[in-house]
């Protein structure tokens, strides 16, 4: 991927939220360094397509199971998400156990 692609797709997703104080504050929490780009590795897409078989009963598409896929693998419960209706059904894998995602929004 070529140097600053991920500050560009970030802004791409950014740029269309109506102006705001919740989107000036997005945007400086971003800028500030809050928010760090991660990519999917093959263990991780790995885990994301199982969490999607994990939820027959309330389907998991990639989108949110990427998310739990990096919460995981990056040892954290905590993720930023306006989808809370399906979120409080997922958990994230902490050795043995399951634990609610913490959701941030």
């Amino acid at each position: 991927m070529r140097p600053g692609a991920q500050k560009r797709f970030l802004r791409e997703i950014v740029g269309p939220i109506p102006a705001s104080r919740g989107s000036d504050q997005l945007r400086a929490f971003v800028e500030s360094g809050g928010l760090a780009v991660w990519l999917l590795h093959r263990t991780a897409l790995t885990r994301a397509f199982e969490l999607m078989e994990v939820y027959p009963d309330h389907p998991m598409d990639l989108a949110d199971a990427s998310l739990a896929a990096a919460a995981e693998a990056l040892g954290t419960r905590r993720v930023f998400t306006l989808n809370r209706r399906d979120f409080e059904t997922y958990r994230v894998r902490r050795g043995h156990r399951h634990k609610p995602i913490q959701i941030v929004s």
